[in-house]
């Protein structure tokens, strides 16, 4: 008996544009090509540009971030304040649980 000519599919990836290849006798993958990769960037200019946005925004975080650790010691003062108000206001002895009360 003469053997049969195994056949191999070629395949487009259609989420990402890849091609595999695909031995039709026993499914399994037999190379895989990766998609070309698209670029970020049509210009210097524009990713140029992007870099000095993110720079910016950066900084801006850090501004933030400073300003934050500048008002926290305020912060953590006022939160102790409501909080020893809370606990002066409640009512003295234990809390009731629920199987307590069974």
């Amino acid at each position: 008996m003469a053997k049969k000519k195994d056949k191999i599919f070629e395949v487009a990836c259609p989420d990402c544009g890849a091609m595999i290849k695909v031995d039709g006798a026993t499914g399994l993958v037999v190379s895989h090509t990766p998609a070309p990769r698209k670029r970020m960037f049509e210009d210097l200019e524009t990713a140029a540009k992007a870099m000095r946005e993110q720079d910016e925004r950066k900084e801006s975080i850090f501004r933030q971030s400073v300003e934050a650790e500048k008002n926290k010691e305020d912060l953590f003062e006022k939160k102790f304040a409501e909080a020893l108000r809370k606990a002066k206001d409640a009512p003295d002895g234990k809390p009731f649980r629920e199987f307590d009360l069974d």
